[in-house]
């Protein structure tokens, strides 16, 4: 049997630069940022010396080298704690301080999602009986919503939490808002503009509420004719649009619904429309819609993850919508988007949490690590720590349930935004 690839016990005496080790201690029981890391100076062996430990693990096949002979001197044992102003421990200080704020971050966040949630919740359910008053108060949201995301010095995208709440259209229709306003920012779309296509967004699949919802929630493909009656909805949402009167920005809103499944390509509905016939803002929701839609799709054990669903965008489906604004959707989202399960290359597992548009390739990472409790879960900025990057992305049903259970946020992926300012992300 090849042993190559099992770990072993190894002395301190025998350590060395380029070994890749793992400590068998809880995460606050030492000073380092992760129990897995490799060696990389003296320091680290130092301080790894005064923990006290009579040996650590070093796995052969992530290392640079082989650890040091045995030394034919006894070693005298080491139980002095490390220096407080050891480099090591110092850098433990400061992470943990960065993660008292990014906590209190998250629970801000997602306090504003589930309060926004809450509002298009009481939009929908007076949608019909009062389409006026819904609408108005559609804007004020949207209003409030597109000015935060285009003032904000830098955006990052976050995907939710159950804290959040909600798993019904509702989230389909933030999130789709969300992306949309997303790219608004990126290509400069004026604020008015911007705030139409935001309601428009959120209002695209109001004609659903005509539809009868068995065919909303059919696990299986629909029949001819009802495939045909759903794809009236864009025509009765805005049928339904068009007698809010007075209402800003209803008319750009309308051409959203109306056109958002037309397809660049000419195979959308229920125009056929093709190419720049389509109207800019419905060809930005077309591409929020369709990626929403395949990461949460109504059976859920067809979903793609969020880099499956970017990647089948790309490879497979980019005829269907506008190229330069699908490469603007991916620039912002980057190569793995909130919600991606990934892998690292100090061979750790963790999930994309947050990406900053300004910086995609850079996102931040909740971390696995079963030493450290669910609540209080490792959090790394990939473009703080140089030295670790992402190697792959990974599939929920690739790596154990426990860790799955650790780090994703939710059945569904939802996301909200952080204006990065105290209350900004907040309507």
């Amino acid at each position: 049997m090849d042993d190559s690839h099992r770990d072993e016990q190894v002395t301190m005496d025998r350590l060395c630069i380029g070994l890749y080790v793992e400590l068998d201690l809880k995460w606050f029981e030492h000073p380092f940022t992760f129990s897995r890391f490799k060696l990389k100076s003296a320091e680290q062996i130092a301080t790894l010396c005064a923990l006290g430990l009579a040996s650590v693990r070093v796995h052969p096949d992530l290392s640079d080298v082989r650890p040091l002979p045995p030394s034919t001197q006894p070693v005298a044992a080491q139980a002095a704690a490390p220096a407080p102003d050891a480099p090591a421990l110092q850098a433990k200080l400061a992470m943990v301080e960065r993660l008292r704020v990014l906590r209190a971050s998250t629970v801000r966040v997602e306090r504003a999602c589930a309060d926004t949630t809450r509002r298009i919740h009481a939009i929908e359910r007076q949608l019909f009986a009062r389409p006026e008053d819904s609408a108005r108060q559609a804007v004020q949201l949207v209003g409030q919503i597109t000015e935060s995301i285009l003032d904000a010095p830098e955006l990052a995208i976050h995907v939710m939490g159950d804290a959040a709440g909600g798993e019904d259209t509702c989230c389909h229709a933030l999130n789709v808002t969300m992306l949309s306003l997303m790219m608004a920012r990126e290509i400069g779309l004026p604020q008015p503009v911007a705030a139409a296509l935001g309601l428009g967004a959120l209002l695209h699949d109001a004609g659903c509420r005509t539809i009868p919802e068995r065919l909303l929630t059919a696990p299986g493909p629909l029949t001819a004719s009802e495939q045909h009656l759903f794809e009236l909805h864009p025509r009765y949402g805005v049928d339904l649009v068009q007698g809010m009167h007075g209402v800003d920005g209803i008319k750009a809103a309308a051409g959203v619904i109306g056109e958002h499944h037309e397809r660049f390509d000419g195979s959308g509905y229920p125009g056929g429309l093709r190419g720049e016939a389509i109207g800019l803002l419905a060809r930005i929701v077309a591409i929020a819609d369709h990626y929403d839609e395949m990461c949460n799709p109504v059976d859920l054990a067809a979903a793609q993850t969020p880099h499956e669903a970017l990647s089948t965008m790309f490879a497979k489906h980019r005829a269907r919508f506008d190229p330069k604004l699908l490469q603007v959707f991916i620039h912002c989202l980057g190569v793995y988007p909130p919600g991606t399960l990934v892998q690292l290359s100090n061979g750790m597992l963790g999930m994309v949490s947050t990406v900053n548009t300004a910086r995609p390739m850079k996102p931040m990472l909740v971390v696995f690590d079963p030493g450290v409790p669910k609540h209080e879960a490792i959090v790394v900025d990939l473009e703080r720590d140089g030295e670790l990057n992402i190697v792959r992305a990974v599939r929920p049903a690739q790596v154990p349930p426990a860790v799955v259970a650790y780090l994703s946020p939710r059945r569904r992926v939802s996301y909200y935004f952080d204006a990065g300012q105290p209350g900004a992300a907040a309507p």
